[in-house]
């Protein structure tokens, strides 16, 4: 007896194509062309029936095993790939501080604990992402506009048809070579828009190694979360 896929949204526009995405909490989004039936879409689906319930395995077992965080003394933060401890502090000049060894929370601001470690994840991924930008694009001649720092959950970085570099501040949480990955992928995008061959062999001759970091990133994006 086949078993029914619950749709949970479907997005249409001016595409040709049906594309289907488990999203990490393993709800199922179809997008769809704008004038694809209902019949369409569900008989998509259910030719997908074992892709779809493999992949919302998937993502029920790798993002429902991380608990949220509870910002409390001695609980572990990733910063550059390394976790170090929470230590809540007397009242200091800022909300939250990196000693080296550990974060350190003021107790003035432990209610506000997620959007100091933000802010403070935003500050250093500005800082360090600007300077990986700077090294793979000045030997390369690639030029871009300008460099944000975003919110996004689900791209860790994009580049504008204008040349503009955004960048997610959970970076901040990963390996500095994973950093780099992300950097040069968005840096070839200014030069190949899509991702065909001659876009993979430009990633490729300033990292030979980029699939092991792409790899690392999708095994471990999970991680890098509040």
């Amino acid at each position: 007896m086949a078993v029914s896929i619950k749709i949970d949204r479907i997005t249409r526009s001016k595409r040709k194509t049906f594309s289907i995405e488990v999203e990490r909490d393993g709800s199922l989004v179809v997008r769809a062309p704008n004038r694809a039936s209902m019949r369409n879409i569900t008989g998509v689906v259910k030719d997908k029936g074992k892709w779809i319930a493999r992949k919302q395995r998937q993502a029920r077992e790798k993002y429902g095993s991380i608990a949220p965080k509870c910002f409390v003394e001695g609980e572990r933060f990733l910063y550059l790939g390394n976790p170090y401890p929470l230590v809540i502090g007397s009242a200091a000049r800022h909300p939250l501080t990196f000693d080296n060894r550990n974060f350190v929370l003021s107790d003035e601001h432990v209610g506000e604990a997620r959007e100091a470690f933000i802010d403070w994840y935003k500050q250093q991924a500005h800082s360090v992402i600007s300077e990986r930008v700077k090294r793979y694009s000045l030997p390369s001649g690639i030029r871009y506009r300008k460099l944000k720092i975003t919110n996004a959950q689900r791209r860790w970085g994009s580049c504008s048809a204008k040349g503009n570099l955004c960048f997610s501040w959970r970076l901040a949480m990963a390996p500095r070579e994973v950093i780099d990955y992300v950097v040069v992928h968005e840096l070839a995008h200014i030069e190949h828009k899509d991702h065909s061959r001659k876009f993979w062999d430009r990633v490729e001759k300033v990292l030979p190694d980029y699939r092991s970091r792409r790899q690392w990133l999708k095994d471990n994006d999970h991680r890098l979360t509040l």
